[in-house]
């Protein structure tokens, strides 16, 4: 890979910073070039929070004191789209935004508000990431999101103990799934902690069910609403996830209790010390709360097992993640491109995959970053099924329907756990909510 000489540079400084002789040279990082950024300071904007936000932190530490550039972090809440929105529109953008969100991203490249990606972080993504994640990244032609931090959205988390004293296996198929839940039911421990409150883990059970049960090339249509929400396979994915939610004995506290039940919570009602389920499905990141606040050993006390098939489909594989991106009018535009720059090499990544709850689409990361064999599992299984996989489907929506905490489509997948027997007007609720937000 050829890259302009003053990306090689840069390269060639950032691989310094990680070991004295990452890139064959043999002095310490500031004999060699001293600290480029100092004195400037750049604000980055995120959604995370707790110990995602301080493991974020620990890379942007490693930033700095690389490059001398100091860093704000700004909270977003789950409404990025909104507060950059505002800030931009205010005249005071951030420097840089890691957007969860794909739909979100390609609005905002498409208002002009973003820059597109330096040529060295473009050649880092041809060289070390898989093709789908540049393809993710780019809006009419242009590259404009560089994925840092990847979740594997696909596994359903399980308390080992709780299935073995049911006398159950991890199920492979759906039917299996109810089957084994309502044995553990019967043992006297609900099967499903369901995070109803937090609105977007509803979705993401939609996603799973969808792709397995109507097949990629239906989840792409209905992603881009090619397909519209009323559709026979949107039907039938509702009819199959209501089993599920209109089973009071499977799911924790019932619908209404988990209508009242965050994310965090749902993860403490299956680890903590007074379990209430035997499982919650979400994301690999449900390893950060069993490790990081629950102090539970992932792998021991936790494990997990995929998705299982949907009727004659195949186990889905749906994924998401961050991509950080550079507001055209960043104040710090350098120290912005250059932070970029350091996202896209291992060393950056090897920062947050050994703290914990992380996963990292660059190829190049030594999977013996990551601090178990549980995680590193998740790690090569995801980049194994990158071409395969597809992007959370909410994501890629506009945020007016697919990313917006108390309307959308969370809230009316909240109106269906309340009452899963309404399906069709589940349907035509969601149909009408996505026509409106592709409109604007």
């Amino acid at each position: 890979m050829r890259f302009p000489r003053a990306a090689v540079a840069l390269t060639a400084s950032l691989c310094l910073a990680g070991t004295a002789t990452a890139c064959g040279g043999g002095q310490p990082d500031d004999e060699a070039r001293g600290k480029p950024l100092s004195g400037q300071t750049l604000s980055v904007a995120a959604t995370w929070t707790g110990v995602e936000q301080k493991h974020f932190q620990q890379v942007l530490d490693a930033f700095t004191a690389r490059t001398g550039a100091k860093t704000v972090y700004i909270s977003t809440g789950d409404n990025v789209s909104t507060l950059v929105g505002s800030k931009i529109e205010g005249g005071d953008p951030p420097d840089v935004v890691m957007m969860p969100q794909l739909g979100v991203l390609q609005q905002f490249a498409r208002k002009g508000w973003l820059d597109p990606l330096p040529p060295t972080v473009a050649g880092h993504l041809e060289h070390d990431f898989a093709k789908v994640w540049t393809d993710y990244g780019t809006v009419d032609g242009k590259l404009y999101g560089l994925y840092f931090k990847a979740a594997h959205k696909s596994t359903v988390w399980y308390s080992p103990s709780a299935l073995e004293g049911a006398g159950v296996k991890p199920p492979a198929t759906f039917d299996e799934l109810l089957k084994a839940g309502h044995a553990i039911s019967d043992s006297g421990l609900a099967a499903f902690a369901v995070a109803g409150e937090s609105g977007w883990p509803l979705t993401d059970w939609f996603e799973n069910v969808y792709l397995s049960q109507a097949g990629p090339e239906n989840y792409d249509k209905l992603a881009t609403h090619q397909l519209p929400w009323t559709d026979p396979s949107v039907v039938n994915a509702l009819t199959t996830l209501g089993k599920l939610f209109a089973d009071q004995q499977l799911v924790a506290g019932g619908s209404n209790g988990a209508l009242q039940t965050d994310f965090p919570e749902s993860v403490q009602q299956v680890f903590g010390n007074q379990p209430k389920a035997a499982m919650v499905y979400e994301g690999d990141f449900v390893g950060t709360v069993i490790s990081g606040e629950l102090k539970k050993k992932v792998g021991e006390d936790a494990k997990f097992f995929p998705f299982p098939a949907v009727g004659t489909g195949k186990p889905p594989v749906v994924g998401g993640g961050d991509a950080a991106v550079i507001l055209k009018d960043a104040k710090h535009k350098e120290a912005a491109q250059q932070l970029l720059e350091y996202l896209s090499t291992p060393p950056a990544a090897a920062v947050w995959a050994k703290a914990g709850g992380f996963l990292s689409p660059n190829k190049a990361l030594d999977s013996a970053s990551y601090p178990d064999a549980t995680t590193r599992q998740t790690a090569e299984s995801l980049i194994a099924a990158a071409n395969t996989f597809r992007f959370d489907l909410s994501d890629q929506t506009p945020a007016a329907f697919g990313g917006t905490q108390g309307s959308g489509e969370w809230k009316i997948l909240q109106d269906f756990l309340a009452n899963p027997g309404d399906v069709m007007g589940t349907t035509q609720r969601l149909e009408a909510a996505a026509t409106a937000a592709y409109k604007n």
